[in-house]
């Protein structure tokens, strides 16, 4: 029998079968409440979209994405959770993506039982300042590629594409809307139009140089159909050159360096968002310093 089993009568029979004639027990008090219920209260209240809570022994509950899902994690509110008494709660990293099946928390409790005042404190936080997690599912909107360079933009799709397409597979996109165009403001500026018309949902920018931010060519394209620029460098590595904009409620990413190779790089922490069509903030952009130099 695993720590933590309620014992029921039939139990008591199995150990006497078994020859075991004393055995060590908890027995709750009032003010406490049992492992696998607090658990399961929290995992309960702490996350929202497409997600499911399934019970395992010992004072756990798991967090299972239902679908292929964007996982957005408050940072702030998890790390108060886990500072108080009796329960602990593990999430997979912000923005990162998740697939039907697979575990996005976990909530383990201490042993046997939590204090009944704990629990309450806990739940009444998530009430207040929840959720910690959303599973928001991962649409597959289309996704559209300007392919750019300054004399010749089909060199530049013959450059990237074929990253580009192992790139978006890795997030199960076998297709893509791609156009070639020179760098300067009126082509770029045309080919995201034709993207935008085309009803791309994600907008990506690959560039066989490296602009110099919102006032080179890309850039004044970007805000000529009408973007709104939302963050220019983003601390990560690679991937500091990022322009992020947006058009209404569609994203319109720069980055150069992004599509010469396979590497981790900035473009692959956000496009689990932009599929599912989360505005990404200034602010969060710049809290992908904390983690944003990748190495692998």
């Amino acid at each position: 029998m695993a720590k933590g089993h309620m014992l029921r009568q039939e139990d008591i029979r199995v150990l006497q079968l078994e020859g075991m004639q004393q055995i060590w027990v908890a027995q709750l008090e009032e003010n406490e409440i049992h492992e696998d219920e607090a658990a399961c209260g929290v995992a309960a209240q702490m996350a929202c979209g497409s997600y499911e809570v399934q019970m395992a022994s010992g004072g756990r509950a798991n967090l299972m994405a239902t679908e292929n899902a964007c996982v957005l994690v408050d940072e702030d509110l998890l790390r108060q959770m886990n500072c108080t008494c009796g329960l602990v709660i593990a999430t997979t990293l912000n923005f990162s993506m998740a697939v039907a099946g697979q575990r996005i928390a976990t909530v383990k409790s201490a042993p046997f039982a939590v204090f009944k005042s704990d629990f309450d404190g806990s739940i009444n936080m998530l009430r207040d300042r929840g959720p910690i997690l959303q599973a928001r599912p991962i649409h597959h909107s289309q996704i559209g590629v300007v392919y750019c360079d300054p004399t010749n933009g089909d060199r530049a799709r013959t450059m990237f594409e074929p990253i580009v397409r192992q790139k978006l597979e890795k997030f199960g996109v076998h297709s893509h809307i791609g156009i070639s165009s020179l760098e300067n403001e009126e082509h770029v500026s045309r080919a995201i139009q034709y993207l935008l018309q085309a009803q791309a949902g994600v907008v990506l920018i690959a560039s066989t140089t490296a602009p110099a931010g919102p006032d080179d060519a890309v850039g004044r394209a970007m805000t000529k159909v009408g973007c709104e620029i939302g963050r220019y460098l983003a601390p990560v590595e690679p991937g500091h050159l990022l322009l992020l904009g947006y058009k209404d409620d569609i994203p319109v990413v720069s980055a150069p360096g992004c599509f010469r190779s396979l590497k981790q790089n900035v473009v692959d922490l956000l496009l689990p968002p932009m599929m599912s069509r989360y505005h990404i903030s200034r602010w969060e952009v710049a809290c992908m310093g904390h983690g944003g130099l990748l190495t692998h």
